[in-house]
């Protein structure tokens, strides 16, 4: 997770019920898929937890067999699954002979099914979540091609790296890209070569390979790093907002006022203003602005922030301005699921290509590696139920990959000992199976507290 965010503590309030509610319905879900499935092929389940836990529970409650309950510590959740080596580590019960209804009794390719299940779950989750957004919402993209003056620049280190305010991007390491949303998460994933169009002119960047290091490394707030480069109109003052966005309104500056210069500066676009005002910081300026084609001056106070207060214009009042395209589509709902199939696709593509990075020591990427306060800082820090469910569905592609790897103590190293089983005929022993279990749980922890102390403390950095 590679943004930081400074947000107040009621923001912080929505971000980490967001994160909770987001976390419970997807470790349900997975641990669903172990518990259905033991349950089809006759084993028998002990417990199923929502978040762990040792020494006492929130909530408990036994039916049957299987005792349910909410743990008090939520780094996820587990089923008993009675014959199985898991992080229970209950040797005691492995010492008994085996009997008819637990785990190490049942032919491989049922342990292999019950293991796969809860990744194949949360796969199912992200295409369901995915369909359902797109049924409900549609999809809005910005091709790039339609940013009539190209992009503006929201970041110093795209500037460092060699960006400009009104480039219009041709390439990525030859490969065209074709919306405004892809942009930034390309240039930051194995980005070599960015051939851009500067005023007629091709220009060729060069990113270098530790970017995503040195935007770590910067600890500062971020957006987006590109956005249309928009003409300075002025848009439309609510008068409930902050006494700062106000000023401007105060000063007079209406809607759709168009600035053409901030004292004898002339303007175009709203990335000029900025720079212009830095040195103005609770002073004033004259700024000069087109108003139904009759030129008018104002004065207008600067903040301590170096802000007038303008407000935007909103992406339809621009997009009939001719400044960029919007893309919508709508899906009916039996369009909107291989629709969601392809969009899991994509989502999964990128978080591999994340991954590999990660694990290049040249890029620099593990440095931006987080744990709950990075995966809480994702979320909006208001409630959107369409970012949520965009962000459930992708942690739920992220759970899936990461359950997969061939790491005991996951779900993909049991995999990796079972697919040896049905390959060789030889079945791993017990003991084997425990060591396994027990490094892999160390392992798990030691990036468990690699991550979360990234996030408070910086140890990557």
């Amino acid at each position: 997770m590679l943004y930081i965010l400074a947000i107040n503590w009621s923001g912080v309030g929505v971000q980490v019920a967001q994160l909770i509610l987001a976390l419970s319905i997807l470790v349900l879900l997975h641990e669903f898929g172990h518990y259905i499935t033991a349950r089809w092929f006759g084993c028998r389940v002990e417990k199923f937890y929502l978040f762990f836990d040792p020494w006492f529970s929130l909530f408990k409650k036994k039916v049957g067999d299987t005792e349910y309950g909410v743990g008090w510590l939520p780094l996820g959740g587990y089923v008993k699954i009675s014959g199985m080596i898991d992080e229970s580590m209950d040797k005691e019960q492995m010492k008994q002979p085996p009997k008819a209804y637990e785990f190490r009794s049942k032919p491989a390719w049922q342990r292999l099914i019950i293991m796969l299940a809860g990744i194949i779950m949360n796969v199912l989750t992200a295409f369901i979540i995915y369909a359902m957004i797109l049924f409900v919402w549609g999809e809005q993209k910005t091709p790039l091609s339609s940013l009539k003056n190209g992009v503006a620049i929201n970041d110093s280190l795209m500037y460092q790296i060699g960006f400009r305010d009104g480039d219009k991007i041709i390439s990525i390491n030859d490969q065209p890209v074709t919306h405004l949303e892809d942009l930034g998460l390309k240039v930051l994933i194995g980005s070599e070569k960015i051939i851009v169009n500067r005023e007629g002119v091709n220009t060729t960047i060069h990113p270098p390979v530790n970017l995503i290091g040195k935007l770590v490394e910067s600890r500062k707030k971020r957006g987006s790093f590109f956005s249309p480069r928009l003409p300075a109109y002025v848009g439309d003052y609510d008068k409930k907002q902050s006494m700062d966005t106000l000023g401007g309104y105060r000063a007079g500056l209406r809607k759709m006022d168009l600035i053409t210069a901030i004292d004898s500066t002339p303007v175009q676009y709203y990335d000029q203003i900025p720079a212009l005002l830095k040195n103005k910081k609770n002073g004033t300026v004259l700024v000069s602005v087109s108003r139904d084609g009759q030129p008018l001056q104002l004065t207008a106070g600067v903040d301590n922030d170096g802000r007038i207060g303008i407000p935007y214009l909103t992406a339809e009042e621009y997009e009939k301005l001719g400044a960029f395209q919007i893309e919508k589509k709508s899906y009916g709902f039996f369009a909107a699921f291989p629709a969601g199939v392809v969009k899991s696709g994509e989502k999964l593509k990128a978080y591999v290509d994340q991954f590999k990075m990660i694990l290049n020591p040249k890029t620099e990427a593990y440095k931006g590696v987080g744990g709950f306060k990075a995966m809480g800082s994702v979320f909006p820090t208001y409630w959107s139920w369409e970012a949520f469910w965009n962000i459930t569905a992708f942690l739920s592609i992220v759970l899936a990959f990461m359950n997969l790897l061939p790491i005991p103590a996951l779900d993909g190293g049991h995999v990796v000992f079972t697919l040896y089983e049905m390959v060789s005929g030889r079945k791993p022993s017990e003991k084997f199976l425990e060591y396994a279990q027990m490094v892999g749980m160390v392992l798990l922890l030691g990036l468990m507290l690699y991550a979360n102390g990234n996030d408070w403390f910086g140890w990557g950095k």
